[in-house]
């Protein structure tokens, strides 16, 4: 299994922004997970569409675009139009999933679904069929530099088992409290994209924390490269 590092440009310096990701991409890492927050859905605001198309412009790294937000139907495809190569909404925000996801779909973007910690895996089983990528927050989203919540565990076991019995081409992403303690918990538990923020841009050096990062998989037996 290729384990992916999503580094989060919540935690980076945004005064500095295309530095911090320049780093990063330099290191090693896969993609850059971009958290986009309405203060609605989650208690905070983040960016938009037009600091998207900025940060488009400075990589070649897929867009990871993690919609936290209400209503996300209506703003899927101007984050489309600003460079986003996949795109994730929360189960909790949507009214008709099916039909989101295939909205998304539609513009020939990856699609994704995202769930809260209180949130069961069963909730989205039968949309399995569409996801490119189940998020699993492993923290409650808003903030970043949260603990790892430990029963997300499971949650990654039950969603790497629906993927695997059904043969799916699905990635299990986790977002939150991932760090060097908690990494090799959530690749053995089935997780191969991993977000993470302050572990890697709280960090004097971004680049040399992603590579401290892919060291880490490396030694537990997996291979970290973008498909």
């Amino acid at each position: 299994m290729n384990i992916r590092i999503a580094p989060s440009i919540l935690s980076a310096n945004f005064a500095a922004l295309g530095d911090d990701i320049r780093k990063v991409e330099d290191a090693g890492a896969q993609l850059l997970h971009i958290d986009v927050m309405d203060g609605h859905f989650v208690p905070n605001i983040t960016i938009g569409p037009v600091v998207l198309k900025s940060i488009r412009k400075v990589t070649g790294l897929p867009l990871d675009v993690h919609l936290m937000i209400a209503d996300p139907d209506k703003y899927i495809p101007a984050f489309v139009d600003a460079g986003a190569d996949m795109i994730t909404v929360h189960a909790e925000a949507t009214v008709h999933l099916d039909r989101t996801l295939n909205f998304i779909r539609s513009h020939k973007v990856r699609a994704g679904v995202s769930i809260n910690p209180a949130t069961p895996v069963s909730t989205i089983q039968h949309v399995f069929g569409l996801l490119d990528l189940v998020l699993i927050m492993s923290v409650n989203p808003g903030f970043g530099g949260q603990a790892f919540i430990p029963y997300s565990l499971e949650k990654i076991r039950q969603a790497r088992k629906i993927i695997t019995d059904n043969k799916l081409a699905c990635a299990v992403e986790v977002d939150g409290g991932i760090d060097q303690k908690t990494l090799p918990d959530v690749v053995r538990a089935g997780a191969n994209v991993l977000v993470m923020g302050n572990a890697i841009f709280g960090h004097p050096d971004p680049g040399a924390r992603v590579k401290e990062m892919l060291e880490s998989i490396a030694t537990l037996g997996y291979h970290s490269n973008y498909v």
